[in-house]
């Protein structure tokens, strides 16, 4: 519709990262420059977009098992056995977090003891987790969950099993967004942490079409910057300095 409608520029967030060739490549025969955010897209040929903007999915991965790997070492912990309630298959985010868990479990012996997509939301995370802590019953000690939302359905489980979660808790939660009940669950002391996806792609898109409408070159791949937070930190105070 918007190729047919004759736009300037198409900005795209994808939900998959297949099956945009056809109509991608429809948008490059009408000199429309498509900008991707957020989710990347599998395309046989990168010049059928202009620029991606977005979070780089397996650093954030990699933060979060550096973290995982020093936290549980302070601890003491002799096993790390790690469930994996992942996003939505085939998103970029679920491929660039998992993958960057299952690197980590390899290099640091851990123990992955089951991986299953909880959609990247709060009903299925619960759902998931609590035919984990069934199978798993007291081997479980890590619940990796690739968004917030996942967590917070994994904690609602954990405790409706019965068991604790967090700094005090039977079972570490770490997660991604850092969306604002993040912090709040943090405070409240059922998650341990929660690493960034920068959600501000917005000023960057600006920011590229400006560059474009002067014919300037502009940058195929832009990563936004991406911060972590954990029970640590004055939480209450970074709130506020965040916008939401």
């Amino acid at each position: 519709n918007f190729i047919q409608q004759e736009v300037d520029y198409i900005v795209l967030a994808p939900v998959t990262e297949s099956g945009w060739d056809p109509v991608l490549k429809e948008a490059k025969d009408a000199d429309i420059p498509v900008i991707i955010v957020d989710r990347m897209v599998d395309v046989s040929d990168d010049s059928l977009y202009t620029a991606w903007v977005g979070s780089d999915f397996k650093l954030e991965g990699e933060k979060a098992c550096a973290w995982l790997k020093a936290y549980t070492e302070a601890k003491g912990m002799k096993e790390v056995n790690i469930v994996d309630i992942q996003g939505t298959i085939g998103a970029s985010a679920q491929i660039g977090r998992t993958e960057a868990l299952n690197e980590a479990v390899k290099a640091n012996g851990w123990n992955l003891l089951a991986q299953q997509t909880g959609e990247f939301t709060q009903a299925k995370g619960q759902e998931v987790m609590q035919s984990f802590l069934k199978k798993y019953k007291k081997d479980i000690n890590v619940v990796y969950c690739e968004n917030d939302n996942e967590a917070f359905g994994a904690i609602d489980a954990i405790k409706a099993a019965g068991k604790t979660c967090g700094p005090e808790g039977d079972i570490i939660v770490v997660s991604f967004d850092s969306v604002k009940a993040a912090f709040e669950s943090m405070i409240a002391g059922d998650l341990n942490a929660t690493f960034e996806c920068n959600p501000l792609h917005g000023p960057r898109v600006a920011e590229i079409i400006q560059k474009l409408e002067k014919g300037e070159e502009v940058e195929k791949i832009q990563y936004v910057d991406e911060a972590y937070f954990d029970t640590s930190m004055d939480l209450e105070e970074i709130l506020k300095t965040r916008a939401y």
